[in-house]
């Protein structure tokens, strides 16, 4: 198996003296993982970064087998967040999400687009942790998983959608959901329109909500809590608000 592709790097751990184990997010392949040879080198070193933008030449000899990459560096990658210690924090999360939420060789071009649409947000630092949540709910889609926020599930009405049931990822509407408040999670604006309602409680809601999906469907399954790096991320903007 021979191909190369455009892709982003989510993960690299030293494997040998020279070498690493990197797990990559790829346009057309889905989440790989692959030797690199000399990854510890001063040449490769920088590219083998979180969210690294690389194009790769990917080598194995079967489908099932671990192969080899080398690579070259496509622009400047996540050089936006180098600065801003949360949005790095941000950025490794959605790293570490990716790699955990989605198979292995399972293409997910969705996701590649959703995840480089992410790099681009953190240029504005007001608005990426609203983006982020949105990549979450976009794991969701991609894995089969996605929450249907178009019409009430009750009423089968668009307007005044303020909950979602944890049942089924439906959205409630305001009036038909008010009976049973408590047993609802809360729909913040900013999941059904890019020009929705912002703040600290929106983005909690939005947290809790990809959270709670992640945790039963994806992460509960594989007998894993979600990253502890997602609950620091949490903290980390809550104290800044």
């Amino acid at each position: 198996m021979i191909y190369e592709d455009e892709a982003f790097v989510l993960s690299a751990r030293p494997h040998g003296e020279t070498g690493a184990v990197v797990h990559f997010l790829t346009h057309d392949h889905g989440h790989i993982a692959a030797h690199v040879a000399g990854a510890a080198s001063r040449r490769l070193k920088p590219y083998l970064q979180p969210a690294s933008h690389v194009r790769l030449s990917y080598r194995a000899r079967t489908s099932d087998n671990l192969g080899s990459a080398t690579l070259e560096p496509l622009g400047e990658g996540a050089s936006a967040v180098l600065d801003n210690p949360v949005a790095l924090l941000g950025l490794q999360c959605a790293c570490v999400m990716t790699r955990a939420a989605l198979p292995e060789r399972d293409p997910q071009t969705g996701a590649f687009e959703a995840f480089a649409a992410l790099l681009q947000a953190f240029e504005w630092p007001e608005i990426w942790p609203y983006v982020y949540v949105r990549f979450e709910a976009g794991l969701l889609e991609a894995l089969g998983f996605g929450l249907d926020l178009s019409v009430c599930a009750v009423t089968g009405e668009q307007d005044d959608l303020i909950y979602v049931s944890p049942k089924s990822g439906r959205a409630v509407s305001r009036k038909a959901g008010a009976p049973y408040e408590a047993r609802l999670l809360r729909l913040p604006e900013f999941m059904l329109s890019a020009q929705g309602a912002r703040g600290p409680e929106a983005l909690s809601d939005g947290f809790n909500l990809t959270g709670f999906f992640l945790e039963r469907h994806i992460f509960h399954p594989l007998n894993q809590p979600l990253p502890e790096v997602r609950g620091r991320l949490l903290s980390q903007l809550a104290r800044d608000e």
